[in-house]
């Protein structure tokens, strides 16, 4: 028996799969963020027409074409991209709505050649939808395959073509697929897809290494490709529940003994095999992945965007409709109007012409939401008061801020460190359960609350929020980012995240609440690129006050 696939060895093996028998092993699932390593196997893929989420049906089944219709003055169809018999390639497949998961499942259980899904998520929730998953028979995760490990991937054309000739006359040995089905059955895989699809690429396999009849290697690659991912392994060194029959009457058993059972691969074998097939962690982050788009589609209706963006019209633009684009029909007359004298065949004719430069589309100007990031100094004698204050004014913008879609978060610095103590939040029932007895005193690592806030604002922009950092100090920063107690090196470290949040270009608001202004903050503020505002005897309601007149709201 030979030792299980190696990362990169799996990665020859599926593409060598996919590019012998597309159709019979329906695609692949590649689960990668951008790199070279990705880069290197996309190259490799027999790579067809592509696909983004946002893809309409028109674009996918064919449809009328507008344009080409008015152009013509008669109907004209557009042909689909699922139409083609080439393989499909779908991009940001984490992003797959349900509607167009069901309509790629119902084309691959139909006429569908192959998917190839594109999976770049990086988050738990971030997976492909289970119907797309369960109809592709591959599946490679090149997460904790480093550049150092990869290399070229030779697929010759010619070899590709010889598989393909010998792949009709694969044999498999006998009871492969009870073996595969009772292996799947044990990892609780409930459906008949996997062991139907594990067949398909042992029998590719074989026929790309060139086996008449598939070996228990062979076999067990097999398991490995397309099993591994899909169920929850036995525990190891647990035992198994024994479900074997009684022993048939001795009369009976030399009539009834199958032949072909000393020719099945013990299942604990292929178990094995699948064991050794991929990252512990990795089925517990796939299972998590489902649970999350699972719990995230179920309910009912709601609010399927994302960012919870909103708009004010615009002024159209000429364009094509599709992919979500709607006709700005005002629009659009307006345009075609002036242009009927010279279009009309006879000086009596009614009929309205429009064509295709005459389409008007309508825009709207989006407006992404807002969330006040709150660095608070509780550091100190004062951290109390300063607290306080800060909870105060929380309260009182959120009280406010469900009309303009605001979000506040509080990281408080102390010690030797920050925390996130309140993430992004709308709900003022949970702001003050968060904040009531936090705690305070200590250093005042001003550099770190900085560098908190920072990236904070950098995980909410990428969610499509808009950040804005209030830092509320007294400027006596004394920790560096090393937890040393170094006030020079402490100020250094916080002047040069200063810069990177205004390079960044994150609004910022410095409130100075020291007895008298401090030259420090006002330097930071200047490298901040933000207002310094010197607040010694601020209250909550004046902190309110100045925040939202600072911010516009």
């Amino acid at each position: 028996m030979s030792d299980p696939l190696s990362p990169w060895g799996r990665v020859e093996a599926a593409l060598a799969v996919l590019s012998v028998d597309p159709a019979g092993v329906k695609g692949l699932w590649l689960r990668a963020r951008s790199g070279p390593v990705r880069d290197a196997v996309v190259q490799a893929l027999p790579l067809g027409r592509r696909i983004h989420p946002g893809i309409d049906d028109v674009a996918l089944f064919g449809g009328v074409d507008l344009a080409a219709t008015l152009s013509a003055g008669q109907l004209r169809r557009s042909a689909g991209i699922l139409s083609g018999a080439e393989p499909v390639v779908l991009t940001m497949a984490e992003r797959c709505p349900p509607a167009l998961s069901a309509r790629l499942s119902l084309w691959l259980d139909g006429a569908g050649p192959c998917l190839v899904a594109l999976d770049e998520g990086a988050e738990a929730e971030e997976v492909l939808a289970s119907g797309l998953a369960d109809r592709l028979g591959l599946f490679l995760d090149l997460g904790d395959i480093g550049y150092s490990e990869s290399g070229a991937i030779l697929l010759p054309a010619d070899q590709i073509a010889a598989a393909r000739g010998r792949l009709a006359g694969v044999v498999l040995p006998k009871g492969a697929l009870e073996s595969l089905t009772t292996v799947a059955l044990a990892m609780g895989i409930a459906s008949l897809r996997a062991p139907l699809l594990a067949i398909a690429v042992a029998r590719a396999l074989a026929a790309w290494r060139g086996e008449a009849v598939a070996s228990e290697d062979t076999l067990r690659h097999a398991a490995e490709l397309t099993l591994a991912h899909r169920g929850d392994l036995p525990d190891a060194g647990a035992p198994e529940q024994d479900s074997t029959p009684p022993p048939p009457d001795p009369g009976e058993a030399e009539a009834e003994q199958p032949q072909h059972q000393d020719d099945r691969i013990p299942d604990d074998i292929l178990l094995e095999a699948v064991r050794a097939a991929l990252p512990a962690d990795l089925l517990a982050r796939l299972a998590a992945g489902k649970a999350a788009r699972a719990a995230k589609g179920s309910g009912g209706t709601g609010a399927a965007r994302k960012g919870n963006h909103r708009g004010r019209p615009l002024p159209p633009r000429p364009g094509v409709p599709g992919s979500g684009k709607r006709i700005d029909l005002v629009a659009t007359l307006r345009a075609a109007a002036p242009w009927q004298p010279l279009r009309r065949r006879s000086p009596d004719a009614t009929r309205l012409e429009i064509r295709a430069s005459d389409l008007r589309l309508k825009r709207y100007q989006e407006t992404s939401d807002r969330v006040l990031i709150f660095a608070v100094d509780a550091s100190g004698s004062s951290a109390l008061s300063r607290l306080a204050e800060a909870k105060g004014a929380i309260e009182l913008l959120l009280a406010q801020a469900y009309a303009r879609r605001d979000h506040v978060a509080l990281i408080a610095f102390r010690g030797l460190a920050a925390e996130v103590l309140l993430p992004p939040t709308r709900s003022l029932v949970q702001t003050k359960r968060r904040l009531s007895g936090l705690p305070g005193g200590g250093g005042t690592p001003l550099a770190a609350g900085l560098k908190m806030a920072f990236d904070l604002s950098l995980q909410t922009r990428a969610r499509g929020m808009t950040p804005t950092i209030a830092l509320l100090t007294d400027g006596r920063g004394n920790i560096a980012l090393d937890g040393s107690a170094n006030r020079i090196e402490a100020e250094a470290d916080a002047q040069r995240l200063s810069r990177l949040i205004c390079a960044a270009a994150i609004p910022a608001l410095v409130l100075d609440i020291a007895s008298r202004p401090q030259a420090a903050l006002q330097r930071m503020a200047a490298s901040l690129g933000a207002a310094y505002v010197p607040l010694p005897r601020a209250d909550a309601q004046r902190l309110s006050g100045v925040l939202q007149a600072a911010l516009g709201a």
